[in-house]
């Protein structure tokens, strides 16, 4: 029996989903903690990753004294790429063998905590990068066993790598963002603290918050766990399974959040109050989408990302062009919401209230257009580009676009609206300027 409507049984449809709960702990000067959670976890020497950045920040020393006083010796590594890459993810698993680590930290965003998890992985069971990576690019191979414990503490809120099973990062030579999924790659621990989060500049809370955002948008509309296949073995049930109730919760809290603090947050990014509400909505995005999965903004941003040519976000520390992931996202957002808003015009709506929209007497079947214009005018009063013209790009880039996006099958598979070339074509001509 569906508990929602969007949830009614399909012939050959799942009847199940799964919860994969992240285990975390909230709450300001929770990092002083870490040295506990590390020896509780059996830790006694630990690779603690960090970004060039966070190393010289007070949360790095904060971070150090705790797991020295736990008696953990803890090594650092900061060779950390912004927006990672194939390469940085070797280079940190080269680190991992080499250290005789039983246990990882990482303090920084989700670029230091997907390098940790990758570093992780390789340094436990080697092999050739594609091998774990996510099918049609790479071998989708199913990590052979547990690895070993990670506590992630995050000094940003977009990514919720924390709470997720995913480590992203850039194939240069194929300019393409892929990544790994799998429910090993979690965290032991996720450890969030709000004043982690007070030297974020004004630019990257407002990219970081449109990730959150995006991120509990496209689990609250993604296609329902009970329109996907069933599995023949339940144990083969995919990691990202759809739209369920339990992600439905924590992704409209995400949202009603996002939507009421976004704008403050971005006036006052060093205020401990305007944070805490900012990272907790990234956590409970995290543990929706954790579960539900993303869809078309997702997959068309690791296009946007992959095929940057010259664009430089302020505010960003890198050494090469990139478009920050949570600005690749939200520029194809509205785009996105005018097309899928047919296929659950319900929940763009609520999604649009929660934003701070008005939709009192609004039309269902205008849902979601008054989802992208709310967006739309955030977007601008916080400072985000118009659209993938603001980050560079124009109509000749439409035919790689859609070929890099359309590789994102596990993201695609998950649309409410089915997609192919020519809707991908279309969506991004959409997304090329808003106002």
């Amino acid at each position: 029996m569906a508990l929602y409507p969007y949830f009614e049984p399909v012939p050959g449809g799942d009847t199940a989903f799964t919860v994969d709960p992240p285990k975390i702990k909230f709450g300001v000067g929770a990092l002083r903690e870490i040295g506990a959670d590390a020896r509780a976890l059996g830790m006694t020497r630990a690779a603690l990753f960090c970004d060039p950045r966070v190393a010289k920040l007070a949360p790095l020393e904060i971070a150090r004294r705790a797991l020295a006083e736990a008696g953990i010796d803890a090594a650092i590594y900061d060779a950390i790429e912004v927006e990672p890459t194939d390469r940085s993810f070797m280079a940190a698993a080269e680190f991992a063998r080499n250290g005789g680590f039983d246990g990882f930290v990482s303090l920084g965003g989700g670029s230091t905590i997907d390098t940790a998890k990758a570093a992780n992985l390789y340094a436990t069971y080697p092999a050739d990068l594609l091998a774990y990576v996510n099918a049609p690019v790479g071998e989708a191979r199913p990590i052979p066993g547990p690895l070993k414990p990670h506590i992630a503490c995050p000094t940003t809120f977009g990514t919720a790598s924390e709470c997720t099973a995913i480590a992203i990062f850039d194939l240069v030579e194929q300019e393409l963002k892929t990544g790994i999924a799998h429910r090993n790659l979690r965290p032991s621990l996720g450890v969030l603290d709000p004043s982690n989060m007070t030297t974020l500049p004004p630019s990257v809370v407002a990219a970081n918050g449109f990730d959150v955002f995006s991120h509990a948008i496209e689990s609250l509309t993604a296609r329902p766990y009970t329109k996907r296949e069933a599995p023949k073995d339940p144990t083969g049930r995919p990691l990202y399974q759809g739209a369920n109730p339990y992600s439905d919760i924590a992704c409209m809290e995400a949202i009603r959040l996002i939507g009421k603090n976004l704008v403050e947050g971005v006036k006052s990014p060093g205020n401990v109050s305007a944070c805490e509400p900012l990272m907790f909505a990234g956590m409970l995005a995290g543990i929706g989408f954790g579960n539900a999965g993303c869809h078309l903004p997702h997959a068309m941003s690791y296009a946007v990302a992959g095929l940057v040519r010259d664009y430089r976000a302020e505010g960003w520390p890198s050494n090469h062009p990139m478009v920050p992931h949570g600005i690749s996202v939200i520029v194809n957002a509205p785009a996105v919401f005018r097309f899928t808003g047919p296929a659950c015009p319900d929940r763009h709506l609520k999604a649009a209230e929660a934003m701070g929209a008005d939709v009192d007497n609004a039309p269902l079947d205008e849902a979601g257009n008054i989802l992208a214009d709310r967006v739309i005018a955030l977007m601008q009063e916080t400072g985000i580009p118009n659209g993938l013209a603001g980050v560079g790009y124009s109509e000749e880039d439409l035919p790689r676009l859609v070929d890099k996006a359309h590789a994102q099958q596990r993201l695609l598979v998950n649309s409410p609206t089915p997609v192919g070339r020519d809707e991908l074509g279309a969506l991004f001509r959409g997304a090329m300027r808003y106002w």
